[in-house]
């Protein structure tokens, strides 16, 4: 059994392998009452091995199946896991998003590089958005994609921008439709009919009160200042 925070939450998971234990350490806490309490078995480890690869250690499909029972409880506390990289600079969080192969991880590697210590990776593949009284938030998960990039941390969510390659950085606001499509391929949608009404309205707030963009970059510094520049803008 595991306790840990993640997004201002207690989360109890009973876990069979100490994998997860190791995976989860750095947001490992003390509470007496969860917020969210999980339960992965066998059979759903063992399904999850054959759906995928199989090449990883039986615990690494264990957390996966975590990852995603804890998703689908996030809604009913305002919050969602989002499929991007966060980037905090200067105390604000911006997010990337982008299908994979097109250059998520080279330009959040061009932001560290050319603001330095003004920022860090918040998380590099599975961050939550939750809704709190002060606005949207992003905070870290144990979730950090393959570089292992991430803190447990949280950040005001300044902008969503989704990225696609081109041969000169140009940064420009989507409108709320074309965003709702991006959106959908970034997140997991709950199968039940109240919690995936709940999500909605979520997303819908999301939009509403978040600026999004489209960012045509390459994989020169510029575009992370031109990506920063554009995202200080008003939609």
């Amino acid at each position: 059994m595991i306790k840990i925070r993640i997004a201002e939450l207690n989360v109890l998971i009973h876990n069979i392998y100490p994998y997860c234990e190791s995976f989860c350490a750095a947001y490992r806490a003390e509470f007496d009452t969860a917020d969210i309490e999980v339960a992965v078995s066998e059979e759903e480890v063992q399904k999850e091995m054959a759906d995928g690869t199989g090449a990883f250690p039986v615990g690494y499909y264990e957390v996966i199946c975590v990852y995603r029972k804890i998703a689908l409880c996030l809604p009913q506390f305002g919050g969602f896991v989002f499929h991007a990289s966060v980037v905090e600079c200067d105390g604000k969080a911006y997010a990337f998003a982008a299908p994979s192969g097109t250059g998520k991880s080279t330009h959040t590697r061009l932001w560290l590089k050319v603001f330095g210590d003004r920022a860090r990776v918040i998380n590099g593949d599975k961050p939550i958005f939750r809704l709190t009284e002060k606005g949207w938030y992003a905070y870290g998960t144990p979730w950090q994609g393959k570089e292992h990039w991430g803190a447990n941390a949280a950040a005001p969510l300044q902008a969503l921008c989704f990225l696609t390659r081109a041969e000169q950085n140009r940064i420009e606001p989507l409108g709320d439709e074309e965003a709702v499509g991006r959106l959908f391929h970034q997140v997991l949608l709950p199968s039940d009919a109240a919690t995936a009404d709940r999500f909605l309205t979520l997303l819908d707030d999301l939009i509403t009160h978040t600026p999004t963009y489209l960012l045509g970059c390459n994989m020169n510094d510029d575009a992370a200042l031109v990506a920063f520049s554009g995202m200080q803008k008003e939609n």
